[in-house]
């Protein structure tokens, strides 16, 4: 059903000055910095009530709702292109209203919401999923739908409802969804399967105990050969050494003078 963009109305007036501080002293007033643009007119920057544009993006149409802003006595339509909020507090910061011309088609998204609950889920155990909440539409202003409502009580296992099973009027709305568009779909339940017990003990086995290399230790060639400090003769002149795991000994004798 399309909606009434007469009996909503949002008070503004022209804001001269610009900044943070201006900004804080009217959001005190209970008024926030809004713009206004698009159209044949020229963009304007404007103060309006803060309260009258919560109620909007509290209606059931939302963002999508159609109103007059009051400027002066001069009544233009517009709607909700864009908007700013406190990510603490909630509070609203700032608005960007749109111009629209009454005979001029415009694209919009409009919110689907569904009803009733899915064979599939009841009688085959099932699970109900929304894949997307929204479709574009082309319409004139005066036609925009505040929602799409859809039965889902006869999908079955397996079966979804698409773009293209929403009722609405041709002559007026243009969907411009792909109409093949998933919007909802009864899938079976997945179920993780369990591993077996040979599994899950290769998985917590221990890992492989990693290579350690003892220290002074190197291979040359193939070869492991000792580091450590040099060699030196003994007492008796001998210097001995290991190579390959195996002791050689070599006497030197040394001279005396």
């Amino acid at each position: 059903m399309a909606q009434n963009q007469n009996k909503i109305v949002v008070e503004a007036a022209p804001r001269a000055q610009r900044g943070k501080n201006e900004a804080r002293r009217l959001r005190v007033t209970g008024r926030v910095p809004a713009v206004l643009y698009g159209g044949k007119g020229h963009a304007i920057t404007l103060s309006v009530n803060a309260k009258q544009v919560n109620a909007i993006l509290r209606s059931k149409s939302g963002h999508n709702t159609l109103f007059q802003v009051d400027l002066g006595g001069k009544h233009e339509p517009a709607i909700l292109k864009d908007w700013l909020t406190d990510p603490v507090s909630g509070k609203l910061l700032h608005v960007d209203l749109l111009r629209v011309a009454m005979d001029v088609r415009m694209r919009v998204q409009v919110p689907v919401h569904t009803f009733g609950d899915p064979a599939g889920v009841k009688q085959q155990g099932g699970v109900f999923e929304m894949v997307t909440r929204e479709i574009e539409i082309e319409c004139l202003p005066g036609d925009i739908p505040t929602e799409f409502k859809a039965d889902v009580s006869g999908l079955m296992l397996n079966q979804a409802l698409r773009a293209r099973d929403l009722q609405m009027d041709a002559s007026k709305l243009k969907l411009l969804t792909d109409p093949d568009q998933v919007l909802a779909h009864v899938v079976t339940l997945k179920v993780e399967e369990e591993k077996p017990v040979e599994a899950v003990a290769a998985e917590v086995a221990t890992p492989a105990e990693p290579e350690v290399i003892k220290k002074g230790k190197k291979e040359v060639e193939g070869e492991e050969v000792a580091e450590g400090p040099a060699p030196r003769l003994g007492a008796l002149g001998t210097l001995s050494r290991f190579r390959s795991g195996r002791r050689e000994t070599y006497a030197a004798n040394r001279r005396t003078r």
